[in-house]
């Protein structure tokens, strides 16, 4: 059974996700703060966490931070506010996913089922989108049968952006999980090897594209 943590200082909203989730088969651990959420989290196996921004003790994006350290789940951040510089700062704090309130339970239900395949797909050796595959052991990427090889940081943003469809990365974000914490260089270093990603690939096939999310970052969508 999968698990869902739905961590909001709203108790209407908790009963009725909590509501919907469970006839969807999930089972839900409800969290009225930040600080239950993390115990939550410490204690149970989580699969996916539903958080909303404005909590008590700790907020919604240093939730999604703190989960994005030290555990492999999928995040959706609520909130009511949907201007721009609020979504960036959800999408650099690591979400997967934001929904502004007010909302329609099977949403916020059809995009987990979204996030879930996703991360299924990730943990996966072999990457597959359409007739493009990503081998993460032998680093080789067959495009219509036509195997190429990537210089690997070109490979690792690849795989980065194909392990998470549709999720929008900061280029902050992609530095860190491609070239490392340490990494001294441009922000630009991002656009250059997506560029080349995109130039490699934008003749050979159209199963995905790398798009530019203005203002973000990068995602990738498959076609």
């Amino acid at each position: 059974m999968i698990h869902i943590l739905l961590a909001d200082d709203d108790g209407h909203i908790r009963e009725l996700l909590h509501y919907h989730l469970q006839k969807e088969g999930y089972k839900v651990f409800e969290a009225e703060d930040g600080k239950v959420a993390q115990s939550i989290l410490e204690k149970e196996n989580i699969h996916l966490a539903v958080v909303d921004i404005m909590m008590p003790f700790i907020d919604g994006y240093t939730l999604c931070e703190e989960i994005r350290k030290y555990h492999d789940i999928p995040v959706i951040l609520l909130t009511a506010k949907d201007q721009l510089v609020d979504k960036e700062k959800g999408f650099i704090s690591g979400t997967d996913d934001y929904i502004v309130k007010p909302f329609e339970p099977a949403e916020v239900i059809f995009r987990m089922k979204a996030l879930l395949r996703r991360y299924q797909m990730l943990s996966a050796d072999v990457i597959t989108l359409h007739g493009t595959t990503i081998d993460r052991k032998s680093f080789e990427v067959k495009c219509n049968d036509q195997t190429i090889l990537l210089p690997l940081k070109e490979f690792e943003l690849l795989s980065q952006l194909a392990g998470y469809p549709g999720r929008t990365f900061s280029r902050e974000e992609l530095i860190e999980l491609v070239w490392g914490m340490d990494f001294e260089g441009d922000e630009r270093t991002v656009d250059v090897h997506i560029k080349r990603l995109r130039d490699r690939f934008s003749k050979r096939t159209d199963d995905f594209q790398i798009k530019t999310v203005r203002g973000l970052g990068y995602k990738l969508e498959l076609k």
